[in-house]
């Protein structure tokens, strides 16, 4: 987690995120759990011993070569949609929402208050269960939005910490398609990006813990394992759905993982947590998987399976960021402080385009990809000012995007408010604002005497420019920022052959 985020976990109480950093704990990342592709485990929660050139060990598992379309694709839409989404409230900037659950059950945090005051003394979480309703779900119209809003990919969120499965599972009946929406919720989105936006890459969001699944073991912090209890009483109560196994990772967690790999056969692994586990021959399954078809496919893996096995690693509501060599993926919502629809948030303290394009900018000239995520509502319609954001988004990119898919990092990824990307052929600046009359960089940028200077989105001829003592100067068009069709950054470019 990002610095800034820790310290504001810390000042809420909520640690989110408290076992990433242990996530990779024991041999393998294991803990206790034996690896289900030897004599151990039990049989329902085996993972397939599938033929390919992926085994479960990690030295097996860190050959994976990163797939050159997650390399390329820069930026995807992140959707977390839960029952968590009927509550919908946080404190605006403090805490996450869709940690509604966790936050009323502790009687100093803000949520226990909103819950007693709206919901009473006698209420519990699974009492929204059915006001999730997805009544209002257009997967047609959701991914058609993703497309609009230039996105490469998405990662839907399947089960949150909550328990509440999205998709047909048969370990569990605490899910969409037994309780609430009594929909697969996933297969629809799915399926209308197979059909209706195929070249849109799908991913599958996780979490390998629960807070008050009865056979969870236990990890510390907030997920200490036990079944739930009455938010002001302290007695237990059902766990909705619940289907008793005598092993959460074997018996649950495992078939769950499987069961997303083999039903929607996603693009992107996307793990949460960490924690207990047995993700060796999970991902293994998922990488082979991706490979025994007619026309084989890449897939990829984030960080937060709880084992020392990764294709990317994923900063979380950040805002510093430094160029890594090693692909990374920075996640955030357009609220200011929340996944889940918060609907304590007003319209005025959302992100506005211009921070979040920039902010899109400078994580890709660092070698970063941009998760951003949306909270729809429990009707399923998406707050408007979450798709204003993302059409606005789409439109920079229609205009800027051709320097910033498929592109890599240079060796300085900035200069003051200036980013630099590469892509073939081409050598970007991309200004984080207008520059005014001229812009000047003092990097060493690779311009030769006959390098003409655009800028995208403008029909004005190349830009004159100078360079002397080290530093380049651009003189910007008499019309200034009238002159392209471009807003909040501005892409100068030209032909390098490196």
């Amino acid at each position: 987690m990002g610095q800034q985020m820790a310290r504001r976990l810390a000042a809420s109480d909520i640690g989110r995120r408290r076992f990433l950093a242990g996530a990779a704990l024991g041999a393998g990342g294991l803990l206790a759990y034996p690896a289900l592709s030897a004599s151990g485990g039990s049989r329902r929660g085996r993972a397939a011993a599938s033929s390919g050139p992926y085994q479960p060990t990690v030295e097996s598992l860190s050959t994976h070569p990163l797939p050159q379309w997650y390399s390329d694709a820069k930026f995807g839409i992140f959707i977390h949609w839960g029952v968590y989404s009927v509550p919908a409230w946080a404190p605006v900037g403090r805490e996450y929402a869709e940690w509604y659950w966790h936050n009323m059950d502790n009687p100093s945090d803000p949520t226990h208050q909103h819950e007693l005051s709206l919901y009473g003394a006698a209420a519990t979480y699974d009492q929204f269960i059915p006001q999730f309703t997805a009544g209002k779900f257009d997967p047609r119209a959701w991914v058609e939005l993703f497309e609009r809003a230039g996105a490469r990919y998405f990662v839907q969120v399947t089960k949150h910490h909550e328990g509440f499965a999205l998709f047909r599972t048969s370990v569990s009946r605490r899910a969409s398609v037994y309780l609430g929406p009594k929909r697969d919720l996933v297969k629809e989105l799915f399926d209308a990006a197979a059909r209706y936006t195929p070249s849109l890459k799908r991913g599958t969001y996780y979490s390998l813990p629960e807070w008050y699944n009865p056979a969870y073991p236990g990890d510390g912090g907030s997920f200490p394992g036990g079944g739930p209890k009455q938010y002001v009483t302290g007695a237990p109560i059902p766990y909705t759905g619940y289907l008793p196994v005598s092993d959460y990772v074997n018996d649950f967690q495992v078939p769950q993982l499987l069961e997303l790999i083999s039903q929607y056969d996603p693009d992107i692994l996307w793990g949460d947590i960490g924690g207990p586990n047995n993700s060796l021959p999970v991902i293994a399954d998922f990488y082979n998987h991706g490979l025994n078809r007619p026309h084989p496919k890449d897939v990829v893996v984030n960080n937060r399976m709880g084992v020392p096995v990764r294709d990317f690693t994923t900063p979380e509501y950040a805002s510093n960021f430094q160029l890594n060599p090693a692909k990374w993926e920075a996640c955030q919502g357009i609220d200011p402080f929340s996944f889940g629809y918060n609907a304590a948030t007003p319209d005025s303290a959302y992100f506005t385009a211009e921070v979040l394009i920039q902010r899109l900018v400078d994580i890709v000239s660092k070698n970063g990809n941009f998760l951003l995520d949306i909270g729809p509502r429990a009707d399923g319609t998406i707050p408007q000012v979450m798709v204003d954001r993302l059409t606005q988004i789409g439109d920079w990119l229609r205009i800027n995007g051709d320097a910033i898919y498929g592109s890599a990092y240079w060796i300085q990824p900035a200069d003051g408010n200036v980013r630099f990307t590469v892509t073939p052929g081409r050598f970007n600046m991309i200004s984080l604002g207008w520059p005014g009359d001229q812009l000047v960089i003092s990097a060493p940028v690779p311009v030769s005497a006959d390098s003409k200077i655009r800028l995208l989105g403008s029909h004005a001829p190349p830009l004159p420019w100078t360079q002397s003592n080290g530093q380049l100067v651009i003189t910007m068009p008499p019309s200034g920022e009238f002159s392209t069709r471009s807003r909040y950054a501005y892409t100068f470019t030209f032909d390098w052959d490196r």
